[in-house]
């Protein structure tokens, strides 16, 4: 489904997606990695639990929205990856601390 137009040729950062831990370029974003590593999903939506992936890649639909470092509604999009990074997909909408 989704493929790079060409392969990267820098240096690459490991991150924590769903718990498995996948190597990806540098400076990308969090959106284009889960991607490229063959992601399903991103999120389900609040209301019927249908599945989203990112559409537009620059921030205006909100298909992309994730769970980053553990702050949810994040736009994956427009978040770069950095070493480290745990990354969750969001299910259905995000839920209150108490």
């Amino acid at each position: 489904m989704f493929r790079r137009l060409h392969e990267p040729d820098g240096q690459s950062v490991s991150i924590d997606f769903e718990g498995e831990i996948i190597n990806v370029a540098a400076g990308e974003t969090v959106a284009a990695a889960v991607l490229a590593a063959g992601a399903e999903h991103s999120r389900t939506t609040p209301v019927t639990g249908a599945t989203r992936l990112p559409f537009c890649m620059m921030g205006a639909c909100f298909d992309c929205l994730m769970e980053i470092d553990g702050i949810p509604n994040r736009q994956a999009c427009m978040v770069r990856v950095e070493n480290g990074m745990k990354v969750r997909r969001q299910e259905g909408k995000r839920r209150l601390e108490a």
